[in-house]
């Protein structure tokens, strides 16, 4: 399974559950507190923070990102990267843990692991 693969059945799960799928935002937002978009859900940040009103309750999105914290460090080892995607779904509205349960195989939905990716996993029981 090649990267565009993954990155499409990611986004196909999502959807199929309701999901609206988000393209990838520019690397460079109208955010002061930012240089780059350093996480995948910072084109998100003004409808967490209340700022704008949700145009969709739920999302999911492969969010192109630079991350510049351990910038020294790139080159040296395989694990560190300057430039990459992060695939996530969001709840923009409130979504009970008992609807999110109804998903069996969210949390687990490809194992990225076998093709050698790193797969982090936040609120998953």
């Amino acid at each position: 399974m090649d990267s565009a693969q993954i990155r499409t059945r990611f986004l196909t799960f999502f959807a199929e559950r309701g999901h609206e799928i988000v393209p990838s935002a520019s690397l460079l937002l109208d955010d002061p507190t930012l240089l780059f978009v350093n996480a995948g859900m910072v084109p998100f940040k003004p409808y967490f923070l209340g700022e704008a009103p949700a145009p969709y309750p739920r999302a999911t999105s492969v969010q192109k990102v630079v991350r510049t914290l351990d910038i020294e460090e790139v080159g040296k080892t395989t694990r560190h990267a300057s430039f990459f995607q992060m695939a996530g779904n969001f709840h923009l509205v409130t979504t009970s843990k008992r609807q999110q349960s109804r998903w069996p195989g969210s949390c687990s939905l490809i194992q990225l692991i076998k093709v050698g990716m790193a797969l982090t996993l936040n609120g998953c029981g």
